[in-house]
């Protein structure tokens, strides 16, 4: 009686253990009760009927899919390699797991055949540069074929777009060219503003120049009035004293004999014997005769000298 019990009371343990399942937070569980689905079960503690019904776990959290690299031809009929990632969460457990036999096959040979479509529809030059819009096409199209097996598709990323090795040495010259010939117009642009600045530096050189020499003379054409109306003006001055004094000096006719004769030597010193008289004749001849008068008489030429003096 005893071994029985003992028996019965292992099978209840392993019965109650059976019943006790734990599920994970990041899970959800699926009941089948005798092979058919009779609920969904949230994370925790969950108490099933062994034998009669079982739990199947589904994984919530988002998942990837590596795309192996596989040859797409393009629109240009250009042959290039392509790898992508695709990036999805269960959003359905039910769905993923009743409508799809092995979603991950599934999605892996739905990713290469769009890939293959988006690509051919594509140019080299636009598939190489337009990783964006290879990317939200084709999380488009999948998104919209997952959607009836409980998945939505997140994010799909293109990691590299190898074309062959000789269109990779063509657009390798064609980008090389086109640095030069960038180069050689950025050099161009720059000896022509060289240029245009250095005519520009020339121009106003010559036009400061010219007003620096314009000042010049007029300043030097000021210096000369200013010293000629200087000169007149002292010569005004000794005239006006000349004038005052002599007429303050009551001169006679003899006295201005004397200095007219005086003027005359001094006119004729070191020049020829001809002297050029005014035209006014009568007061030369006038003089003339005074000191015709003067030499005739030593004792007035002896006055006149001493009236000089004085």
């Amino acid at each position: 009686m005893l071994p029985v019990i003992v028996v019965l009371v292992f099978f209840a343990v392993i019965f109650v253990a059976s019943s006790i399942v734990i599920i994970r937070q990041y899970e959800k569980g699926l009941i089948e009760t005798l092979g058919k689905y009779s609920g969904t079960r949230s994370s925790g503690p969950n108490i099933i009927v062994p034998i009669f019904q079982r739990i199947i776990r589904v994984d919530m959290r988002e998942r990837v899919i590596d795309v192996p690299p596989q040859s797409v031809i393009t629109k240009d009929n250009v042959s290039v390699v392509v790898d992508a990632i695709i990036y999805f969460q269960v959003t359905d457990p039910v769905k993923v797991v009743y409508n799809i036999e092995n979603f991950a096959l599934a999605a892996l040979k739905l990713a290469q055949t769009n890939l293959r479509n988006v690509i051919g529809d594509m140019e080299l030059d636009s598939t190489l540069t337009a990783r964006g819009k290879i990317n939200a096409q084709l999380r488009e199209v999948m998104d919209e074929a997952t959607d009836k097996w409980g998945v939505k598709v997140t994010r799909v990323e293109i990691q590299k777009i190898d074309p062959p090795r000789d269109i990779t040495d063509s657009m390798s010259k064609q980008m090389k060219a086109e640095r030069e010939k960038r180069a050689n117009i950025l050099e161009a642009e720059g000896l022509r503003q060289a240029a245009i600045l250095k005519a520009e530096g020339a121009k106003q050189a010559v036009i400061l120049e010219a007003e620096a020499m314009k000042e010049k003379q007029v300043l030097e054409a000021t210096g000369q009035a200013e010293a000629i109306k200087k000169v007149a003006d002292a010569e005004k001055y000794q005239i006006e004293i000349v004038y005052s004094a002599i007429h303050a000096g009551n001169p006679t006719n003899d006295l201005i004999a004397v200095k007219y004769l005086e003027a005359l030597g001094k006119v004729a010193d070191g020049q020829a014997t001809k002297i050029f008289l005014p035209l006014e004749t009568a007061g030369v001849t006038a003089s003339i005769g005074g000191v015709a008068e003067l030499f005739k008489d030593p004792s007035k030429i002896a006055k006149a000298i001493s009236a000089d003096k004085k």
